[in-house]
């Protein structure tokens, strides 16, 4: 008998909060993977932020034993982030894939990254199994949310799967939906090893542990395994399946889903979308399969530690972390305010946040973030530049491009006008408008700057919450702008610099400085807050200094021994404010951000 008819592997895909987790709780408990007596909400969620949040940061596979009609099958789920910043870990997990479920939630219906998630698999070729979700919610709608489906991605209306996650009604009809409509993986097994390396993470004791799937051939404990693209070689000392926790075997076959330990110590070398084949069958002609695109960072924001004696620490956790999240970047960088730090790259601002709070965290590091901003490109002399920093962009330039994105969004009809409104006061421009059951969906083109800077909090209150967000990168498009400097205590503070359109310049100059104030605590001496563009001071606000009553202690004599001592006390505020440094706190950062 062929194993490999017997195996299934899948994703949940879905927008945000339309339940992934919570189904995959239920398919865990239902093929008896996970005990009554083990189990918890979020069962695949491990990491403490992401069960906090209630939100899914990182992609988790899992083998489950399933059995229909006597016939055992192994089923292969990989649990999905679904917020539009960790794209990058959905597509990882499509690939190592032949089938999804396609989750929308009764009450909300399709949303911007069911869009983007559907796009996402059926390039991939993915078979999909439409479900709709939470149909025991008070405000339902599973008619409706079926009938969008069928409108939106040609679904036949016999496909869909009416279920809830929370009450297991309907999890039997997805799970035999998964068997009879998801194909078994068409690897070939007496071909050399082919394995994907489709995620990895570090272990102290074991080196680099990397999740595959093995596409073709068959893998052993104690194999010579090379790794294609990097050429590292290293010996299978442990290899396994997920159950969700790491339960070791002694071999993984064709098809199947799993980990091996490879004992390297280095995070580079074990990059995701790596082919793992073994060295002897190296010296035949054997393909690598087809890798990930790089994730390109479109948010950069500076990480520095409080004392500059954690720099090193800052650096050994950002190596470690980066090993588990290949869609963040780093580089040390030097700033004059803030000492030694790095200028990091992410997928998006929540993808910053989460990696923010995560160093904090897990490593015991006390952190300062800059300003986010997004990659600019500026000309001289017909040649182009990138900068990640508005810092390093020059006083005379030819032009100045900014990245652009298309920006998909779904509201119910009645938050319409004051949506399209912040849309325009973020420079937006229309390109559609489409209507479906109670919702629109608005395609509108943007700056990413406008995008990060406040923008989804400021969807989410003109919504009631209710509005969701999807966006990809367009491109680079021209604008007329110019940096802006802030300048504290006639000191230029680079990681609060940057860059803004011509028009709004002063504007934005005159509420940085009025905003900053209000966060930086008052000194023993007179302090200016200043915003600059190229030498001339826009706007100014001044912090007045503490002010102690040193002739308190006088009870008599004239006026000259007041006078001295108001003197003395003049003249070393004067020196003070020479050699004076003004500490700046996280709130002078995230003060830029507001709108």
């Amino acid at each position: 008998m062929n194993r490999l008819n017997n195996i299934r592997n899948f994703c949940i895909i879905a927008h945000i909060d339309h339940g992934k987790s919570t189904l995959a709780d239920r398919l865990l408990e239902k093929t008896g993977t996970v005990s009554k007596r083990q189990m918890k909400e979020r069962v695949l969620d491990v990491n403490p932020i992401s069960r906090e949040r209630g939100i899914t940061i990182k992609l988790a596979p899992v083998h489950m034993s399933y059995k229909l009609k006597a016939k055992s099958y192994q089923l292969n789920l990989i649990d999905t982030p679904g917020h539009v910043d960790f794209s990058y870990e959905v597509s990882r997990s499509l690939a190592a894939c032949q089938g999804a479920i396609l989750l929308v939630d009764a009450a909300s219906g399709i949303q911007a990254q069911t869009m983007t998630v559907y796009q996402q698999a059926k390039k991939q070729g993915l078979k999909l199994i439409p479900v709709v979700n939470k149909i025991d919610a008070a405000n339902a709608e599973p008619e409706n949310a079926a009938a969008d489906m069928i409108k939106v991605f040609s679904f036949k209306d016999d496909e869909i799967i009416f279920a809830s996650g929370k009450t297991g009604e309907g999890v039997d009809e997805v799970l035999k939906a998964i068997v009879k409509r998801i194909p078994s993986p068409s690897g070939k097994k007496n071909a050399p090893l082919r394995a994907l390396v489709f995620d990895s993470h570090y272990d102290t004791h074991q080196g680099v542990i990397a999740n595959i799937c093995v596409v073709d051939g068959n893998l052993q404990k104690n194999d010579q395994l090379i790794l294609m693209a990097s050429g590292a070689k290293f010996e299978a000392s442990s290899l396994g399946i997920f159950t969700p926790q790491m339960q070791e075997k002694e071999m993984l076959s064709t098809g199947e889903v799993g980990f091996v330990a490879t004992g390297l110590k280095s995070v580079h070398e074990v990059r995701v979308g790596e082919t793992i084949t073994q060295v002897t069958s190296h010296q035949s002609p054997v393909t690598s399969l087809p890798g990930y695109k790089e994730p390109k960072p479109v948010v950069f924001l500076g990480l520095y530690p409080v004392e500059s004696e954690n720099y090193e620490d800052l650096k050994d956790a950002l190596e470690k972390l980066h090993l588990n999240d290949a869609a963040f970047s780093y580089q040390a960088e030097f700033s004059a305010a803030l000492g030694k730090g790095f200028r990091c790259g992410f997928s998006g601002l929540l993808h910053a946040e989460v990696t923010q709070e995560r160093l904090e965290r897990e490593f015991d590091l006390d952190l300062i973030a800059s300003t986010p901003n997004v990659t600019y490109q500026y000309e001289i002399n017909d040649r182009r530049y990138f900068i990640q920093t508005a810092s390093q962009l020059p006083d005379q330039i030819d032009k100045i491009f900014e990245p652009w994105v298309a920006l998909e969004i779904f509201t119910p009809e009645k938050y319409l006008g004051k949506i399209m409104e912040l849309i325009s006061s973020h420079r937006g421009v229309f390109q559609n408008r489409e209507y479906l059951s109670g919702q629109t969906r608005l395609i509108y083109e943007m700056p990413l700057s406008e995008l990060i800077a406040g923008f989804f909090d400021n969807l989410k209150s003109v919504s009631s919450g209710y509005a969701s967000l999807d966006y990809e990168p367009i491109g680079f498009r021209q604008v007329d702008a110019i940096r802006l400097d802030i300048l504290i205590h006639h000191q230029k503070i680079d990681a609060l610099s940057q860059i803004v359109v011509r028009d709004k310049a002063y504007e934005v100059g005159r509420r940085l400085t009025q905003r900053l104030k209000k966060v930086i605590p008052r000194q023993m001496f007179e302090v200016a807050i200043q915003s600059a563009i190229g030498g001339k001071i826009i706007a100014r606000e001044t912090i007045k200094a503490f002010r102690k009553d040193v002739t308190a202690k006088l009870y008599g004599g004239d006026q000259t021994r007041k006078d001295k001592l108001l003197k003395k006390q003049k003249k070393g505020k004067k020196r003070m404010k020479q050699l004076g440094r003004v500490q700046l706190p996280q709130e002078a950062f995230t003060a830029v951000l507001k709108k």
